[in-house]
């Protein structure tokens, strides 16, 4: 059993700073890739960034520059160091693993930008 808690979410004001956490804990022997990903009121859920075990990244255009993705491997945690945030980041910022072939999901933490 894989179980993925985040924290970091919270309120800030337009060109604010947060960091978001996501510690993966139970039966793990290797991840690979790290994925942030989150979801607006009524859109679909997007990916934010990725990262893989040897510290490659990707990430949206919308957040490049802006956005840090990063791991700790020894920790089975990944980062997402969100900088200069718009109200158009606000949404439920959801991370997610791939553990041997199965799939696994945060349970979302809210980010919120005031303008």
């Amino acid at each position: 059993q894989v179980q993925l808690v985040e924290s970091g979410g919270g309120l800030v004001q337009a060109g604010g700073s947060l960091r978001l956490s996501c510690a993966a804990s139970g039966t793990i022997f290797s991840i690979n890739a790290m994925d942030w990903y989150r979801q607006a009121p009524g859109n679909q859920r997007e990916l934010v960034a990725y990262i893989t075990r040897g510290g490659s990244t990707n990430y949206a255009d919308s957040v490049k520059g802006r956005f840090t993705i990063s791991r700790d491997n020894a920790k089975n945690t990944v980062y997402l160091k969100m900088n200069s945030l718009k109200p158009e980041d606000t949404a439920v910022y959801y991370c997610y693993v791939v553990i041997g072939g199965t799939g696994y999901w945060g349970q979302g933490t809210q980010v919120t930008v005031s303008s």
